[in-house]
């Protein structure tokens, strides 16, 4: 387990990244970001899914001279959606050092694209096509770039853009940082390692193939504002006896476990702040069954083993799949089953795909709960521990009292009485929890055989012959979808 602290990242970009959500470093983060803040040239072969945007986006940041007003960070990636994705990502990571970010893709109109250059960005993320033209028309202006990335290196050899970026590499200066990630190395990407590369580190990070069993999946896919009251709806009709519930951030688990106190659920949380007495205090509560959830984060909850466990919440989805594993293997320990159940947001259904993918394993819908149906769940929990009283105890003691009340009032008054002194009344307690932004992911996977889809400028024609790309770009301006907002992040 490495945290971000102990990689040498300067403060403003640790309290992005704490604003992010993020801790602890994925693998590739951790073999990219010392190599990266070293200025060496990286090599990365990694998944999508595995953090690659922050491995080379935190050592390109931590060289960004904010005051000048030039292009200092240069990323080219295969898609314009990718191109957004890794600028919005790279604009969070930089938001506490005043970093500016552009995407530069085709579909936009090219002189929107040459206003927003005109304002200065620190970094441009661009898709190869549109980026040359740019060079070509000299608006985008290279002479100050000090590193240069090539995300999902091999996508792009599909697409056919190999050559075009060779002419980009050639066209940065000489003395440049060059970061490559690719999730498979073909000869054609590894000759640009050893030809425009300087003695490349090579890191290479597979995804595990991972599999849970005795674990049953489920996704609730719900928007931000929804999720706390559709956690306390699932907890009233599940009942768990004990449960897991992870947060993304401190202040997350802070807030949530205190609201659902206000809501009368006997719940504390754990994170990294907290004094080891005061965690080991929890601990020893939640594992003696005085407090019925736990919420935590990755890292205070890494290694726990505590048998009993019934339930895991994925209030926020972790950014791998691998610490997905790690979360719900906290339930279905010592052979016995558990629920998983995450909230997935709708920007997030991408990523979910990914976990499935890489867990081989199916994660079921459930539908969101509605009150009605959480009340219903509280008086079934109720009737099964009146059951369980009646068939485990002696109950000889009460049957004189329970004679007197039956001489009184009919059989299903009194055990209506019962169940709803039994079952625990909600208090409809507002709570408000700080927005966190969604994890996002882009999906690379393809069906065997299957292209990829072209757009915008680097929308090629291909011959049917030879499969090379002719030279006649097509572009499509007339439903370009420039958004302002995106276009000049600062």
């Amino acid at each position: 387990m490495t945290t971000f602290n102990s990689l040498g990242i300067s403060n403003p970009i640790l309290k992005s990244l704490e604003k992010m959500g993020f801790e602890e470093a994925t693998p590739i983060q951790e073999q990219t970001i010392p190599l990266g803040l070293q200025g060496k040239d990286v090599i990365g072969q990694a998944q999508t899914g595995t953090g690659k945007t922050a491995a080379f986006g935190i050592p390109m940041i931590e060289k960004i001279d904010k005051d000048l007003k030039k292009i200092q960070g240069l990323v080219v990636a295969p898609t314009r959606e990718l191109a957004i994705q890794v600028s919005e990502e790279l604009h969070r990571l930089g938001q506490f050092k005043g970093v500016r970010t552009l995407p530069v893709y085709g579909g936009q109109h090219m002189d929107r694209q040459i206003r927003a250059l005109k304002d200065g960005p620190h970094i441009v993320v661009a898709t190869p096509g549109r980026l040359l033209d740019h060079i070509r028309r000299r608006t985008i202006q290279i002479g100050n770039v000090h590193t240069a990335v090539l995300d999902e290196a091999d996508e792009m050899l599909n697409m056919g853009f190999i050559d075009d970026i060779r002419d980009i590499l050639k066209a940065i200066p000489q003395q440049r940082q060059t970061l490559l990630f690719s999730a498979t190395m073909p000869k054609e990407i590894r000759e640009i390692g050893t030809k425009l590369m300087k003695d490349p580190e090579e890191v290479k990070v597979k995804t595990k193939e991972m599999t849970v069993s005795n674990i049953d999946q489920y996704f609730v896919e719900v928007h931000e504002k929804q999720k706390f009251d559709t956690l306390t709806n699932l907890l009233d009709i599940h009942g768990p006896e004990l449960a897991i519930i992870f947060g993304r951030t401190k202040k997350r688990v802070d807030e949530i476990s205190e609201g659902l106190q206000a809501r009368g659920f006997s719940a504390e949380g754990i994170h990294g702040d907290l004094t080891q007495g005061k965690r080991m205090s929890v601990l020893n509560k939640f594992k003696g069954g005085r407090i019925e959830i736990l919420v935590a984060t990755d890292v205070a909850a890494r290694g726990l083993d505590i048998s009993g466990v019934t339930h895991v919440y994925n209030f926020d989805v972790p950014q791998d799949p691998e610490s997905y594993v790690h979360r719900i293997g906290r339930t279905g320990r010592a052979g016995k089953g558990g629920e998983a159940v995450s909230f997935i947001t709708p920007r997030e259904i991408p990523h979910l795909h990914l976990i499935e993918k890489v867990t081989k394993g199916k994660v079921k819908r459930l539908p969101v709960p509605s009150t009605d149906e959480a009340l219903r769940g509280q008086q079934e929990v109720t009737v099964e521990k009146l059951v369980e009283t009646i068939e485990k105890n002696d109950l000889k003691s009460y049957r004189e009292t329970a004679n007197e009340l039956l001489s009184k009032y009919d059989s299903v008054t009194i055990v209506s009485a019962a169940l709803k002194m039994m079952t625990k009344e909600r208090q409809n307690t507002p709570v408000r929890l700080t927005s966190i932004a969604p994890v996002s992911v882009k999906q690379a996977y393809k069906e065997k055989g299957k292209k990829k889809p072209y757009r915008g400028n680097d929308k090629r024609n291909f011959s049917r012959n030879n499969n090379k790309p002719s030279r006649n770009r097509k572009f499509q301006n007339k439903r370009g979808s420039f958004n302002k907002n995106r276009g000049n992040q600062s």
